[in-house]
């Protein structure tokens, strides 16, 4: 039954509503953002909970999908969701998508089988899940803007946000303590969260106010959107995987075709939104500058915490904790823990930052985050792999604290610029950048890391190889694997010594031998170097990118809510045009 938008009654008052409001989307989105990091920890027990050896040649495949394809999915539909909850009602769309993320959930915990028809099987629920993310997202804040006034929107949408970059993070940590207990439990905990949210949603959250136009799916938009974004996203997965004897695949015929094929679906939608009379993303509300700024500046920022959330992971699990004692087998919790300064700055500056922009506008905020955030990345590259831990706690909480000063006042900005009937439409093309970034971060960062892995990785390992007794052409053969097994291995928390070398060599080296090429020394020790020379690329683009972002945030031009709500309310004023059909935002 369609809830239609009503007026608040004395035991839902506006006051009352709000709080409501923000604490259910809160939920939804912490729920959402958790499940898109909490395999990267977790991956290591439940690939070996199905019978799967992440490091085999044949299953990298399996590894990456299960990893971005939530990602896909909600970067590929958050925009078409954002336009159906505008027409079909905010509240109603998001209570549909806990409701599809809870039997997603369940569906997981009930996992069945072993080896590849279980990791099949789990790439296709995370997909489906990844639609019920993407239904979230794409309503959550929009939700939320109805539901405050402008000068309270700041503080609210800093709330919704920091559940949104914050729950990544969270997400390695809860992945890497349930984990540890149980595989299984990584995917149930999202059940009774999902059940009390679906529940609580469909009860209490209204519709604010909706587009008027006789709704029409725009089906050849919405086709050719999605293909272009699944194309080019499926290319920079399979871009960082070898070919033939090459590192990596950016030139083979496969990783080109998919490129073609996407740029050239995306050029059809742009083609197709400019003739169709309902346009699942209408162009003009991008003539609006701080949304169009915004955006951009919200992709920036996404690809470059997308790299540093990859490159901490690798740093600690495959480096810094080995060689401190650590186990291999405990290192994903432990890098959980470890980056714990990184969630605990994000989770301060937010809320802060948006209830301060309210008051005095968000923009030396955006550029004082992103700026703090571009230095805490060129402090980090020039640390030792083996590093202090107290300072590099100090430069993770600076970096948290940097991106949560941004993201509030960036998302305000976004939400403030557009008429109320296109909030969803905004806060879905809002929740694409961000998806869209983090899953481009694993090609761009990725590849940094394997260019400079390849250029001295294979000699460093050959040479240590030998010096342990490997016979010279085994050592070789090892040396010449792919970089990205060992990338992936630092990874997962793997040491890949055991597996790389032949069995019937590995025993019949002496036992001291063994003992170093399977301990805990032996690989971080190997892979130090080369990273760090990898990471000074890494690290040296996430600066460029958070500087990118500052930029573009001062070119939106943000200004106090009270400066920026007539503008984007002078759109929805010509909404009623001679003969009573509302006509769409000119910007």
């Amino acid at each position: 039954m369609d809830r239609q938008p009503q007026p608040f009654s004395d035991a839902a008052s506006p006051d009352t509503y709000k709080w409501v409001a923000l604490s259910n989307t809160t939920l939804g989105m912490l729920a959402a953002t958790i499940n898109s990091s909490i395999l990267l920890i977790s991956l290591p027990a439940v690939f070996r909970g199905i019978g799967l050896r992440a490091l085999d040649p044949g299953n990298i495949n399996y590894l990456l999908w299960a990893i971005i394809g939530y990602m896909i999915a909600t970067a590929v539909l958050v925009v078409s969701f954002g336009r159906l909850g505008d027409q079909h009602g905010r509240a109603r769309m998001y209570s549909l998508g806990f409701a599809i993320f809870t039997v997603s959930a369940l569906a997981l915990g009930l996992l069945p089988g072993q080896r590849d028809f279980a990791a099949t099987y789990l790439i296709v629920v995370r997909v489906i899940q990844g639609i019920g993310g993407a239904l979230i997202m794409a309503n959550s804040t929009a939700i939320l803007t109805d539901a405050f006034p402008p000068r309270e929107r700041g503080f609210a949408l800093g709330i919704n946000v920091v559940a949104a970059i914050g729950g990544q993070f969270l997400g390695l940590v809860i992945g890497g303590l349930l984990a540890d207990t149980d595989w299984r439990l990584v995917f149930w905990v999202n059940v009774p969260v999902g059940l009390i949210g679906t529940i609580w949603a469909y009860l209490k959250l209204r519709d604010g106010p909706r587009s008027t136009l006789r709704h029409r799916i725009d089906w050849a938009g919405n086709i050719t959107f999605g293909l272009g974004l699944v194309f080019i996203l499926s290319a920079i997965t399979y871009g960082i995987q070898p070919y033939g004897h090459q590192v990596m695949a950016w030139t083979s015929p496969k990783v080109l075709t998919l490129f073609a094929l996407g740029f050239l679906s995306l050029g059809v939608f742009l083609l197709v939104e400019r003739v169709v009379d309902r346009p699942m993303l209408d162009f003009r509300l991008l003539r609006i500058a701080p949304l169009a700024y915004g955006n951009i500046a919200n992709l920036s920022s996404s690809i470059g915490r997308g790299g540093l959330q990859f490159m901490l992971i690798i740093w600690l699990q495959g480096i810094w904790l080995p060689l401190h004692g650590y186990s291999f087998e405990n290192t994903p919790l432990w890098s959980a823990i470890f980056m714990l300064p990184l969630t605990i700055g994000f989770l301060l500056a937010g809320p802060l930052s948006g209830y301060f922009s309210d008051r005095l506008g968000g923009l030396r905020f955006a550029l004082g985050g992103m700026g703090l955030g571009a230095a805490s990345f060129i402090a980090l590259m020039l640390l030792p792999a083996d590093f202090c831990y107290p300072v590099f706690a100090v430069l993770l909480f600076a970096n948290g604290l940097g991106s949560g000063l941004f993201a509030a006042p960036n998302m305000t900005q976004i939400m403030n610029s557009v008429p109320a009937h296109e909030r969803g439409q905004a806060s879905g093309l809002r929740a694409t950048t961000t998806n869209v970034g983090t899953v481009m971060s694993i090609g761009v960062f990725f590849s940094l890391m394997l260019a400079g892995l390849a250029s001295s990785l294979p000699r460093s390992m050959e040479s240590g190889l030998i010096a342990q007794h490997v016979p010279p052409a085994v050592a070789h053969q090892v040396a010449m694997t792919p970089p990205v097994s060992s990338l992936f291995a630092a990874f997962l928390g793997y040491n890949p010594m055991g597996q790389l070398i032949p069995p019937q060599v590995l025993h019949a080296l002496p036992p001291a031998s063994v003992a170093t090429l399977t301990g805990k020394a032996f690989f971080p020790g190997l892979m130090s170097g080369p990273f760090k020379h990898g990471l000074a690329f890494a690290f040296s683009v996430s600066a460029l990118l958070y500087l990118l972002a500052a930029l573009a945030s001062w070119r939106g031009g943000m200004r106090r809510p009270a400066e920026a709500e007539p503008a984007a309310r002078a759109p929805e004023a010509r909404t009623a045009e001679p003969g009573g059909e509302p006509a769409r935002c000119r910007g």
